[in-house]
């Protein structure tokens, strides 16, 4: 399998942090480019995906950290780490409802979450950019909280405050968004952005109006292109 395969699925499983029941699906085109998604497949190549790698119906764990359900008998979560948003937000300048966004999109406030790519708790950070953003450990929810605002912070200076690339620079990397200078062809890419944009506008709308939102499900739709 060449470098760049490799590279496509390692994205396609670092989004499984946001959703690892899903199933990988891959389909080699005409001129022979594989494709992969953990996005169950849709349109006109749907047809042509098949199931490359099952995964369990749950997330991983760091060892003697027990998940948290996502239910609604556990909302309380939601509100547990306001003070570490709210510093990391005057910190790094980074509103705080982007933060919350990225939190929700990337482990449901579940401080013990790992994916199966690696990345660590509360905003899933990779092991070499918890040591870039200087967080000792990832799995302390203040230490994760500040680290990944700093990233966000890091990612909005490098891409001039444009929100929708630094979204996709958080899922992707930097790298993979000046290759494409702009959001990677990846579907995951793709849903990630669409996901965290929804979440950052209905945190906005709430914390203005000073109501916490029903987090328990899914915010309504917005047009992106507003």
């Amino acid at each position: 399998m060449c470098r760049a395969l490799v590279f496509l699925l390692t994205l396609a499983l670092a989004a499984l942090g946001q959703n690892a029941s899903a199933d990988i699906f891959s389909f080699t085109d005409n001129d022979g480019t594989v494709h992969f998604t953990n996005l169950r497949p849709s349109g006109r190549n749907a047809g042509k995906y098949r199931v490359y790698l099952r995964t369990p119906p749950q997330r991983m764990a760091r060892p003697g950290v027990v998940p948290i359900p996502a239910t609604s008998t556990n909302a309380a979560r939601y509100s547990m780490y306001d003070a570490s948003i709210r510093e990391a937000a005057r910190t790094f300048a980074v509103p705080e409802a982007f933060i919350r966004a990225v939190i929700h999109v990337e482990s449901d406030y579940n401080p013990g979450v790992v994916s199966w790519a690696g990345a660590q708790g509360l905003m899933q950070l990779m092991p070499a950019t918890a040591r870039r953003m200087n967080v000792p450990d990832p799995f302390n929810p203040h230490q994760n909280i500040m680290g990944g605002a700093r990233y966000l912070r890091f990612l909005a200076n490098t891409f001039g405050g444009d929100m929708v690339l630094t979204i996709a620079g958080y899922h992707a990397g930097e790298g993979a968004v000046m290759k494409y200078n702009g959001v990677p062809p990846y579907s995951m890419t793709h849903e990630y952005v669409r996901r965290v944009l929804k979440w950052y506008r209905y945190y906005k709308s709430t914390l203005a109006a000073k109501q916490p939102p029903p987090v328990d499900t899914d915010p309504p739709e917005v047009n992106e292109a507003e």
